[in-house]
């Protein structure tokens, strides 16, 4: 069935494995996915590792609805200490990975140690071998996939690899699998580089048994119908998530010229380029919105080249960040990190904050080996994400994310780089946000639009549409505000988007399913029903939104544990302190209210019960089971 699937334990030091079952107690506190890895990684790992050494662990698995009729149940989680931060790592992408994974009889693989050589995992039918990798070793992403396959004897062989970011221990290398499915936030791939573990590579042909096949199916068709019903997805299948920089850039909500800018005048950027080059669309297992497009870069030194994408954080990466114009930028640029296997969010905000510092002489000629580092440059740009992948001169100083970077150059240069817990922030403006604001600045990984962020706040929904959703599962009877400038409520939107995303990422449905950038779609009702339907346990929405608050507050405890004080949920000083230049009127001179910030923070501490320093107070621990972690129960 659903739930018989196992955990493997995989030690590349000594090449042996073992596996064991997920027991039931453990799906009923913390579902799978995202969550059991978590609880998983506070378990095997010992404070204080380096994340770079042998003793870090990483964990990989599939949320407990992938490969189920649940609607686009196709999400891999992968999480580590992280390489970037020193807090949780956690990267979560689509594709095809995760049901092959369950189909090869797997959950979660908890990987451990450090090959003495470049090895691969290969996966199939509950069989675990490690093999040799060096002729691997220098690929990019997509050969590395062809070549596995090749050598296995199977185009149907889905994997998940690292590029030569990873190998070169980027500290912002991600894992992929596919031409473009990236788990590209906290460094992973750079995790797996340091343990020369090149690829995991996986097929499987086992029966997943639906506990209730004919209800799954039929409310899973309700649900689908529904979903293409809306507006977000009818524009998601046209644009994929491009469409985001329309509404944002019109309003004055990004980031151009790293932070000096919260709009782009005159931009060229805007999705409908993308009909040039496209070639169609393409979606992840079990989805019906395809929202990515396949396409062929037509000219100049990449002609020819076939990519998938881009995303809005690529937009925001080769574009507003840097000061680029050209649509035919973000296409190469979106090309090259998917190649090397490196974020593009932190790979732009880097080159951003960069040349931000060349223009105020922090950084000179001297520095860049010449390359003149210069906002709109399009060649420095691409130029500078090979550099970092193959930690090149700057590159190499890039390479190590905001915090050591900033430390190796000196001349308060961290001033101007816009992070949070020493990961950079997507290519939006919150000065205008509060409740974004909030979500970045206490994210469990550092600055995050995935992990906590109410992005409804900004549709002006009228008040009784607010409580009807942030009104439950468990009662909240406080302050809601359709005003998304106002910090009314806010902390509230925080916590309850916290909850959702983390119980989604426990089941491995994608996120664009659910509340988040559309308030008509999945919420903790329906999570509850496709739970039932398909595995047949029973949750009411307010059980799950316990399980997801325990495996949050895991998350909490592994940071806290890690070094991590109520400092760190902090934004940098620009956004209390310079005011948004330009954009529509009701944006326009914006800033955090430093005051107002932090009686925000102390709402949210309190929703989640914890204390004024961030600690999860005893009796909150009490309360979900977590007085006695780490248990060691798997």
């Amino acid at each position: 069935m659903a739930l018989n699937r196992k955990i493997a334990y995989i030690d590349l030091s000594t090449g042996e494995s073992k596996t064991a079952p997920i027991t039931l107690e453990m799906r009923k506190l913390y579902l799978g996915g995202r969550g059991l890895d978590m609880y998983l990684l506070y378990n095997h790992l010992e404070p204080g590792v380096d994340p770079l050494g042998p003793d870090n662990v990483l964990t990989v698995s599939a949320g407990l609805l992938v490969g189920t009729p649940a609607s686009a149940s196709a999400r891999t989680h992968i999480g580590a200490k992280s390489p970037l931060t020193g807090f949780v790592g956690s990267s979560n992408m689509g594709g095809f990975f995760a049901p092959e994974l369950r189909w090869a009889g797997f959950d979660h693989l908890v990987i451990k140690g450090k090959a003495d050589r470049p090895v691969y995992l290969w996966i199939h039918d509950g069989e675990i071998e490690i093999r040799d990798a060096a002729h691997l070793w220098g690929e990019d992403i997509p050969t590395t996939q062809e070549l596995i396959k090749e050598e296995l004897g199977d185009p149907e062989i889905k994997a998940l690899t690292i590029g030569v970011a990873g190998e070169n221990l980027v500290r912002f290398a991600n894992v992929m699998t596919g031409v473009k499915n990236a788990a590209g936030r906290t460094g992973m791939g750079a995790v797996m580089g340091s343990k020369n573990l090149k690829a995991i590579a996986v097929r499987g042909t086992m029966d997943l048994e639906v506990r209730f096949p004919e209800e799954a199916l039929e409310y899973n068709a309700g649900l689908l119908d529904h979903i293409a019903s809306t507006k977000f997805a009818q524009i998601m299948q046209k644009w994929g998530t491009m469409f985001i920089y329309g509404v944002t850039n019109t309003v004055g909500l990004i980031r151009e010229r790293n932070f000096q800018l919260n709009q782009q005048v005159g931009g060229n950027i805007e999705a409908e380029h993308i009909e040039e080059y496209a070639l169609g669309t393409e979606g992840c297992y079990g989805c019906v919105i395809h929202c990515r497009h396949k396409y062929v870069i037509r000219e100049g030194p990449y002609a020819g080249t076939y990519a998938e994408g881009p995303e809005y954080t690529s937009q925001g990466a080769f574009g507003m960040e840097v000061g680029c114009n050209n649509f035919q930028t973000i296409l190469v640029g979106n090309h090259l990190v998917n190649k090397y296997g490196i974020d593009t969010l932190e790979t732009g905000s880097m080159i951003a904050w960069a040349m931000e510092l060349y223009e105020k002489g922090i950084l000179t000629d001297a520095d860049t080996d010449g390359l003149k580092l210069e906002w709109g440059n399009d060649e420095a740009v691409l130029e500078m994400v090979q550099r970092i992948a193959e930690r090149q001169g700057l590159g190499d100083i890039l390479a190590e994310g905001p915090l050591r970077a900033a430390e190796r150059i000196g001349q308060d240069s961290l001033r101007y780089n816009i992070h949070v817990k020493g990961m950079s922030n997507l290519h939006s403006d919150e000065r205008p946000t509060p409740s974004l604001a909030l979500g970045i600045a206490t994210s469990s990984r550092g600055a995050d639009h995935l992990r906590s962020r109410p992005a409804i706040d900004l549709y002006h929904l009228p008040e009784h549409l607010l409580r009807k959703i942030y009104g439950g599962p468990r009662p909240y009877d406080g302050p809601l505000s359709s005003d998304y400038t106002s910090y009314e409520g806010k902390a509230r939107m925080v916590q309850w988007q916290e909850m959702m995303y983390e119980a989604i990422d426990c089941t491995g449905v994608c996120k664009f399913h659910t509340i988040f950038l559309s308030p008509n779609l999945i919420g903790f009702e329906e999570l509850s029903k496709l739970i039932y339907y398909n595995t047949g346990l029973e949750f009411t929405p307010e059980e799950i939104w316990d399980i997801a608050d325990r495996a949050y507050t895991v998350e909490r405890l592994f940071n806290i544990r890690e070094g991590l004080t109520r400092a760190d949920d902090w934004l940098v000083d620009r956004y209390f302190d310079e005011p948004t230049p330009i954009g529509l009127p009701i944006v326009r001179g914006k800033t955090i209210d430093r005051v107002k910030f932090k009686q925000l923070i102390d709402e949210y501490y309190a929703l989640h019960g914890w204390a004024e320093d961030g600690e999860p107070r005893p009796e909150t621990l009490k309360k979900l089971g977590l007085d006695g972690e780490p248990s060691h129960k798997l």
